[in-house]
């Protein structure tokens, strides 16, 4: 059943009885986090976390691909059922520790030095795509080794109608081959302008996205931070712009959060029209713009839709105007 928010942006009410048709995949994981505004300790970080998170606001459930050790938080997890998050495919290593990434932010947060990473679990990780995850209609490949996110690719029987690949300068570095390999096989990619400028060797991102588009991606998103961001299709293009935030404490799994929005919103309209897209890019970017609010998933975690769609409804009248060209 579909409601209309006052924003003009289609409000999809939870059907606890409907499929799941959606399967996102990457980490699950411990972030410790030093920003100008403070600092936390192993708070809950991972990509798949942020992303599952935040589509649980518009799908009543969805499948979950990961890797964690015994080390993470029981009630976490329960949480994260509670919110429709199915764990079939979270793989729990006895013994052994969750994936950890330490960094520290300056000042205008959209730099940051990584100050230790410990691949734990990830190391070895082989992904298992559950039977029940079998012919689901949209996938999300967060954030991880292309060899994995093109295993998971492999194991499903059917094509996914929508599959949007995020991934990071780091993989262009060591494995391009196996990257390239993955985009020939995706429908969105979602990336920063500095990575789609190291992806296709341009300085324009028109240039950009035009050259990345022909590696295989339909749709191409380049997130710009505390700038917005833009989609591109064919010929066509669309920006949406970030929101100004009075307060900002941590922007980590902002760009996660990011994706989760669009899939999410995607998933629950059952849309993935160019129209429909603009339209999950500004759900995404609202939804992003509540995690750096606080550290880690916590803003995430307390959110109701009345609440989102008063987001929304900002980012729409923030560019909301009229103008009426005067001849000379």
């Amino acid at each position: 059943m579909a409601t209309r928010a006052t924003t003009g942006l289609n409000s999809y009410l939870c059907d606890k009885q409907q499929p799941m048709n959606l399967v996102s995949v990457g980490t699950v994981a411990f972030d410790s986090i030093e920003t100008p505004f403070g600092k936390q300790e192993r708070v809950i970080g991972g990509a798949a976390t942020y992303i599952s998170l935040a589509a649980s606001y518009y799908i009543p459930q969805s499948g979950l691909i990961s890797v964690i050790g015994d080390d993470f938080p029981k009630d976490v997890l329960q949480e994260m059922e509670k919110r429709g998050i199915n764990q079939e495919g979270l793989q729990i290593k006895q013994g052994e520790k969750s994936f950890f990434w330490s960094g520290k932010y300056h000042y205008d947060m959209n730099a940051r030095d990584t100050l230790d990473t410990q691949l734990n679990v990830l190391a070895d990780f082989k992904p298992v795509v559950p039977e029940s995850y079998q012919g689901c209609d949209f996938l999300m490949l967060g954030n991880l080794d292309p060899a994995v996110q093109l295993s998971v690719l492999e194991q499903l029987r059917e094509r996914p109608r929508l599959v949007v690949l995020d991934t990071m300068n780091f993989w262009m570095d060591i494995a391009l081959d196996k990257l390239k390999e993955v985009l020939k096989k995706v429908d969105v990619l979602t990336i920063n302008d500095e990575e789609a400028r190291q992806l296709s060797e341009e300085y324009s991102l028109v240039k950009a996205a035009r050259k990345i588009m022909e590696m295989g991606p339909r749709y191409l998103i380049i997130k710009k931070g505390e700038h917005g961001a833009l989609l591109f299709h064919e010929d066509r293009a669309f920006f949406a712009p970030a929101l100004p935030l009075e307060e900002v404490v941590d922007p980590t799994g902002a760009g996660d959060t990011f994706a989760g929005g669009f899939i999410g919103y995607l998933a629950g309209a059952r849309n993935i029209s160019f129209d429909n897209m603009k339209r999950a890019i500004v759900v995404g970017s609202a939804m992003a713009s509540f995690t750096c609010e606080k550290f880690g998933p916590e803003r995430l975690m307390e959110l109701d839709r009345e609440t989102i769609d008063r987001r929304v409804q900002e980012f729409v009248d923030l560019v909301d105007f009229d103008i009426e060209l005067v001849g000379a």
